[in-house]
């Protein structure tokens, strides 16, 4: 049995992959064009088949959402969490403050802004449970589900590509940064750098470029809104292109400077101002209202955990036997874990990629820590005071919502706190600050991946192509009114998703095990990957057995010998107990 050191350095491949990259833009092209040629006719095939994809799959998205709960904790509580993404004596490239800052900022959004503070509104309505709209329990659960829906779950699944990426590109030294090469353990070498296996990069390029643009367009009424309410400056389709357009160059220029050159500081900057803007609101809002619903819905978004996980509602269609038909589940977790799942590709990779020098466990805990934690902030701050101003009927939320807009109602509640000009102004610039944190990481994560093999940063030509590349879709369904068409193909292309990740998790198991085997500081806290095994199975084929003189072989022959000691003494002992009693006789 071969044992290999850990790979020299040497300089990598940084040519652009032609299949990956030629692939994408044909895809994307190829659906773009039908939607602008017949958007009525494309609006309603899409539209048929979400409904198709969640009537008839969305227990898969529930499933998978336990599932990859379930892959976080093994992780943490297995030595896999121990082992170290770098070499020995790295220490973690960005400092914890930073880093939280980074995770959170780019891998939210200006969503989180905008759903903070109405998705209560919406719950409040129409809540889960079969519960009556606008009941006690209605409110209860309205401040309960989007800590939920934006909690735990989501990170976990933005961590199932997130591991193994980071492991792979860490630990195992292989230079790129691709989904295909992860699953290698499980179609080996040959297949996963096949084109075959590229297809799979593409269809996460694919997410990632769907999503990030809808996203992308659907920020811009919001920023757009802002300027009206403060400059009256028109609400209409090129001012929200020229918003767009400005929103692009800002994360085009933090993506051209590279991670610590301009991600980093953005990220910095958005997190402090989020974190004063949210402290204000909690100081001059309903203080002691806002605290209070807060802890209780935190409280009961973890005891009511497993069961939201799992609410299908399968009795829907039997109204006969007092079952009211309802779509909650399918309308917003179904579609919450579907559009986490789009994204997944793209912030975990980000995840990994400013992860050096920390262990999975550090990665994986504090992912799940400061994202959930960050989510929950921005939901109870700023939905509870939204729901304030509804009980006590100083803003009539839930009618500006129906009647006119839900960008209308998020101003409306700004406009209701004392020096709303200044709080507009600081919302304003945070929806496009976090518009830019999110999307600077997203452009710098797609250079990588079509890249046959990344150095410390992709080419920053590659860099700005993919950003403006993010502009030019939800510019063009922007102009046809369509993005929500393309909302919803992004997301049902995520359907494939589950299969391929779920396939990840599996490998990325597979790989850490073996390799745990040949490693002399097993029983330590940190283990350092330092020997990599020349036969593993996936590379020649071969079955994964322990390896002879892995650590597992080497505690047996350790107890063997501890054992041997043991007798020894034990022998000694006696042979002395018997020469003090011939002594003494």
């Amino acid at each position: 049995m071969q044992v290999s050191q850990r790979k020299p350095d040497y300089v990598p491949d940084t040519r652009i992959d032609k299949f990956t990259f030629g692939m994408v833009l044909l895809i994307l092209f190829s659906i773009a064009i039908p939607l602008i040629l017949f958007p009525d006719e494309g609006k309603a095939w899409v539209g048929t088949a979400r409904t198709f994809v969640g009537d008839n799959f969305g227990f898969a998205y529930l499933a998978f959402g336990v599932l990859a709960m379930m892959f976080v904790i093994y992780i943490v509580f297995s030595d896999i969490g121990k082992i170290k993404l770098g070499r020995p004596e790295e220490t973690a490239e960005f400092p914890d403050a930073s880093w939280a800052s980074m995770l959170f900022c780019g891998g939210i959004g200006a969503s989180i802004l905008y759903w903070g503070l109405i998705e209560w509104a919406y719950y409040y309505q129409s809540p889960p449970f079969n519960i009556a709209g606008g009941s006690p329990d209605a409110i209860r659960w309205a401040t309960t589900y989007g800590i939920f829906h934006w909690g735990p779950v989501a990170w976990a699944i933005y961590l199932v590509p997130a591991v193994p990426i980071a492991y792979f590109y860490y630990v195992r030294e292989t230079p790129v940064l691709k989904v295909s090469q992860t699953l290698m353990p499980l179609l080996g070498e040959k297949l996963a750098s096949s084109n075959w296996a590229k297809m799979l990069d593409v269809l996460f390029i694919f997410g990632m470029v769907g999503g990030g643009a809808t996203t992308l367009g659907l920020a811009s009424p919001l920023i757009n809104e802002g300027l009206y309410n403060l400059f009256g400056l028109p609400r209409n389709i090129t001012m929200q292109i020229v918003v767009l357009l400005v929103t692009t160059i800002i994360f085009a220029y933090s993506a051209y400077q590279g991670l610590k050159g301009g991600i980093q500081k953005l990220s910095n900057i958005n997190f402090y101002l989020a974190m004063a803007f949210l402290l204000f609101i909690l100081i001059v809002g309903p203080t002691v209202f806002i605290l209070n619903t807060g802890l209780e819905a935190l409280g009961r978004s973890i005891t009511a955990m497993p069961r939201m996980m799992t609410y299908v509602e399968p009795f829907k269609d039997f109204q006969d036997f007092g079952f009211a038909h309802t779509t909650f589940p399918q309308d917003w977790t179904v579609f919450y874990w579907a559009w986490w799942l789009v994204f997944a590709p793209t912030i975990g990779l980000f995840i990994a990629k400013i992860s050096r020098g920390r262990t999975i466990r550090n990665m994986v805990i504090g992912s799940m820590f400061y994202g959930s934690l960050g989510c929950a902030m921005f939901m109870i701050i700023l939905g509870n005071y939204g729901l304030y101003l509804q009980l006590t009927g100083t803003v009539d939320v839930v009618a500006v919502l129906n009647n006119e807009s839900p960008t209308a109602a998020i101003f409306a509640i700004l406009n209701s706190l004392p020096m709303s000009y200044l709080v507009v102004a600081v919302f304003t610039f945070l929806a496009v600050i976090f518009t830019a944190t999110t999307f600077d990481s997203i452009s710098y994560i797609l250079a990588s991946v079509v890249q046959v093999e990344v150095d410390d940063e992709p080419h920053r030509w590659n860099r700005l192509f993919w950003a403006f590349t993010l502009c030019l879709l939800p510019a063009i369904l922007m102009f046809l009114g369509d993005l929500q068409t393309l909302q919803t193909a992004s997301i049902i292309a995520g359907a494939p998703l589950i299969i391929i990740l779920t396939m990840m998790m599996i490998s990325v198991i597979k790989a850490a095990r073996y390799d745990l085997y040949y490693q002399s500081d097993y029983d330590l806290k940190t283990i350092h990957i330092e020997e990599l095994a020349n036969n593993a199975p996936w590379e020649e084929g071969k079955t994964s057995e322990a390896p002879e003189g892995s650590v597992l072989q080497q505690h047996e022959e350790w107890e063997q010998m501890r054992e041997d000691t043991e007798n020894a003494e034990n022998d000694n002992i006696e042979n002395d107990n018997d020469e003090n009693a011939k002594n003494e006789k």
